[in-house]
C-alpha cells in the first residue's frame, strides 16, 4: 500500500490531523476521496460518523468538492448562456460596422465593384469632371484621372473593408448564381475612388472624394 504525499500534504494543509490525512492518502489521490461515501471513510478513518472529528473530515472534502465545481462552472458556456450570445446579444457574432456610426458619413464606391478598367475610368471620369482631373499622361500619350491629387485612405480602414466585404458578398452571390461569372480579382479595390457624402442642417448635402491606397 502506497500513501500518496501529494495528497497527504494537501490534506494536512487544510487542516486534517496528520493520522487522518496518512490514512485516507494511502492508495487514494483527492478524486478517490471526493468519490467515497460516508460509511468508507468513516471505516477507513475508524471514527463514528457522530464524532466531531468526522464531521470536520467530511467539510474538508466536500468543501473541495465545491470549489472544483465552482471553478469548472466559470470555464464552462451553458446552453442558455449560448443562447443570449447568439440571439439576445448579436453584436458578440456580428463585427462593428463603421458605417452604422452616427459620426460616420456616408461612404459608397464610386461605380459597380465588378468592372472593367474602361468602365471604371468612364464612370470616374463622369462623377470627377467638376474638378477636371483628366489629364495626358506623358508616357502613353492618352488621357488619365489624376487621382492621386485626392485625398486618401487606407484599404485597410473600417470603412473600405466593410464596403470590400459588401461588394464581395453580393458579387459571391452572383458567382453561386452563374458559374461563368467572373469573380473579382484579388486587391480589386485598390486604386478605387469613394464618395463621402456628408448632410448638415446648416450647409445641406456635401460630397468630397478619397482614393483608396494600400499604403501611405
Amino acid at each position: 500500500m502506497v500513501v500518496k504525499s501529494a495528497t497527504k500534504k494537501r490534506l494536512m494543509e487544510l487542516g486534517v490531523s496528520e493520522e487522518f490525512a496518512h490514512k485516507l492518502a494511502t492508495d487514494r489521490n483527492m478524486t478517490d476521496i471526493k468519490s467515497l461515501s460516508h460509511d468508507e471513510i468513516a471505516s477507513i478513518l475508524g471514527i463514528s460518523k457522530d464524532s466531531e472529528s468526522f464531521t470536520n473530515v467530511m467539510s474538508v472534502i466536500a468543501e473541495q468538492g465545491s470549489r472544483r465545481r465552482a471553478q469548472k462552472k466559470s470555464k464552462k458556456i451553458t446552453i442558455r448562456s449560448r443562447a443570449i450570445d447568439e440571439f439576445d446579444r448579436p453584436e458578440i457574432t456580428l463585427r462593428f460596422n463603421a458605417l452604422n456610426h452616427e459620426l460616420v458619413p456616408h461612404q459608397e464606391l464610386v461605380g459597380e465593384a465588378n468592372i472593367t478598367e474602361e468602365e471604371q475610368y468612364e464612370i470616374e471620369k463622369a462623377e470627377l469632371d467638376p474638378w477636371k482631373m483628366v489629364e495626358t499622361d506623358d508616357e502613353t500619350g492618352e488621357n488619365r484621372i489624376a487621382k492621386e491629387l485626392l485625398p486618401k485612405i487606407l484599404i485597410t480602414d473600417p470603412v473600405v473593408q466593410v464596403l470590400k466585404e459588401q461588394a464581395e458578398s453580393i458579387d459571391n452571390a452572383k458567382l453561386a448564381a452563374d458559374p461563368e461569372h467572373k469573380p473579382l480579382a484579388a486587391g480589386w479595390i485598390a486604386d478605387r475612388v469613394v464618395k463621402v457624402i456628408r448632410r448638415s442642417p446648416s450647409a445641406g448635402k456635401t460630397m468630397a472624394y478619397r482614393l483608396i491606397v494600400e499604403g501611405n
